[in-house]
This record gives structure tokens, C-alpha cells and sequence, in this order.
């Protein structure tokens, strides 16, 4: 293993941590290592994606140990991450585990860096739910122009592939120990959450194939059918296809935190009603966003109903 530090880069953008979305803190790095779910899917669709003697891309290494899977069949791995603390971290935490000597670890640019060479898999781990904050679809879409511009006209495979967006409407409890505070938040997916009460399916807003052409702008309108309750917030659902692979086309997913914005004003519904929604938002955007632009109306349909 060796580290280059890319001489562009000498400072962190003039310390704007927002430059590629947002700079993790290293400690939280710990929550992401000790958490199975995640650790699992991405250990998994790298174990059935790289192949003996691929060349592997990761943008955005963080603490490495993505890239380290990658080693274990990899012939080359570029470990490329802005950060200069968490370069230093990679580098020290992937000389403590045995087959890393084939990871480059890199500073560098993800919105600039290319390889040397023609690489077989891209990696890029910049995800966040609604595509918000974390700039994966902006990197991704860039990275593809260079790429083929510069190193070779067939794209590598990317790691996630795809990622399906999802909203849903809901009745969030939002009183604390009496203290109303209408607030975002974000839930662990497949878990029952008492406070929180499902008022229609969720519908698919947008589905992000990175092997073809992307854009950076969601724009939405879409309607639900409601159950009884009081609809005050809207969750988004965040699903990463993270490979496909086999003859039967497995699919190896990952879902990001479900997150919870709450709505201006509730409106309460009865079965039957019609919820209009609309938003939208960039990729990579704050999340505020998003949640100021969220439009979302209620229509009766029996109101329309002229008696005879």
C-alpha cells in the first residue's frame, strides 16, 4: 500500500465542508463499521461484483475498508477521499489489516480525479436519503464525462448501480413529554415505529440507473389515496440497488435511513380522500430544499359530485 496526495489539492476548499456534501466526522465512522446491515450488503455485492485481477475505483474512501474488500481479489485498487484526516486514518487503519498492499490510497478530488488507467468497477459510497447533502449522483454523473472523454468510451460498472426513491405520507407523533416539536428525522428501515402511522402506500418518484445517463434535478407530482388520520409529514424511502448479479439476477440492496420531514400545516383526511403532492429538489441539495418546496393539497372527490 502506498499514498500519493494529489497536488491540487492543499487545503479542504477554503474549509467549506459542504463542498462534496458534507465531511463525516471520524468518530462517526464507528457507527458505519459496526453496523452489519450495511457492512454486509456492500461486503456482499463487492464479493459478487470484482473479479480476479480487477481494477477497482473507490471515490470516497472513508475509513478504506470498502476498498479492502475490493483487495481481496482486486489486482489494483484506487482509494481516492478528500479528507486529509480521514486519508491519514485510511492509511493507518489499512496497514493494520493484511491484503491492503494492493490499495493506493489517494487525496484527491472525486469532482476531478481519474485513474491511470481503464478501471473494471467504480465505487462510491456518497449516499444520503433523497439523494440530498451527499453529492453521489453529481460525482457519478461527472466522473462519466471524464471518463470517457479521457480514459476510455466504455464505462466501468458502478457500486451502487441504482437507487429507487420513494415517498409515503404519514401521521408522525411529534409531542415530546408534552413539548410539540415538528421536527425532522430519520427511522432505521424494516422497523415498526409506533409513532408513526402509514396513511397510504409509497409511490416510486424517481429510479437512478448510474449506467445510463442521470440528471441532477428531481421534479415530482403525484397522488395517493388516503386512510383516516392526519397527514403531517411526508417520508422519504431511499433503496440502493447496490448489484445485480447471477444467472437468476440477484439483487443485493441497501436502504438508506428513512427520513421524515414534516409538512407546514397537518390535513386531516378521511378514507377515500386524495392527497396532491408535489416538490422538487437537487441532488446533492440541502434539505431544506426540499422540504420548502413540498407542495401538498387535499381534494375530497365526492366534494365534486353535484347532487342530482
Amino acid at each position: 500500500m502506498k499514498i500519493f496526495t494529489m497536488p491540487s489539492i492543499n487545503e479542504v476548499q477554503d474549509n467549506n465542508d459542504s463542498y462534496l456534501g458534507q465531511f463525516i466526522p471520524l468518530h462517526y465512522h464507528h457507527h458505519m463499521l459496526i453496523s452489519e446491515y450495511r457492512m454486509g450488503a456492500f461486503k456482499t455485492a463487492i464479493e459478487q461484483t470484482v473479479f480476479p485481477g480487477a481494477k477497482i475505483l473507490e471515490l470516497g474512501g472513508g475509513t478504506g475498508v470498502l476498498s479492502w474488500f475490493a483487495a481481496a481479489k482486486a489486482e489494483k485498487v484506487w482509494c481516492v477521499e478528500y479528507n486529509p484526516d480521514l486519508v491519514k486514518e485510511a492509511t493507518r487503519l489499512l496497514k493494520l489489516n493484511t491484503g491492503s498492499e494492493h490499495i493506493e490510497v489517494i487525496q484527491g478530488d472525486a469532482f476531478t480525479y481519474l485513474p491511470p488507467e481503464p478501471v473494471d468497477l467504480v465505487i462510491c459510497e456518497m449516499l444520503h436519503p433523497a439523494m440530498l447533502v451527499e453529492k453521489q449522483i453529481n460525482v457519478i454523473k461527472h466522473f462519466k464525462e471524464r471518463y470517457t472523454q479521457h480514459i476510455s468510451s466504455t464505462l466501468p460498472r458502478f457500486l451502487p448501480e441504482a437507487v429507487i426513491l420513494a415517498v409515503q405520507p404519514i401521521q408522525q407523533n411529534y409531542v415530546f413529554m408534552g413539548f410539540h416539536a415538528p421536527i425532522i428525522e430519520f427511522q432505521i428501515p424494516e422497523t415498526n415505529y409506533s409513532d408513526t402511522q402509514e396513511l397510504a402506500e409509497p409511490l416510486v418518484y424517481s429510479t437512478v440507473d448510474f449506467s445510463k445517463e442521470i440528471s441532477e434535478e428531481f421534479s415530482w407530482e403525484g397522488e395517493f389515496t388516503l386512510e383516516t388520520g392526519t397527514v403531517n409529514a411526508l417520508r422519504f424511502i431511499t433503496k440502493n440497488i447496490l448489484c445485480i448479479s447471477g444467472p437468476d439476477n440477484d439483487i443485493t440492496e441497501w436502504h438508506n435511513p428513512h427520513m421524515i420531514l414534516p409538512l407546514p400545516e397537518p390535513i386531516v383526511a378521511k378514507a377515500g380522500d386524495l392527497l396532491q403532492v408535489s416538490f422538487n429538489y437537487s441532488a446533492g441539495g440541502s434539505l431544506s430544499q426540499l422540504q420548502n418546496s413540498i407542495k401538498a393539497t387535499l381534494v375530497r372527490p365526492w366534494d365534486s359530485v353535484k347532487p342530482t
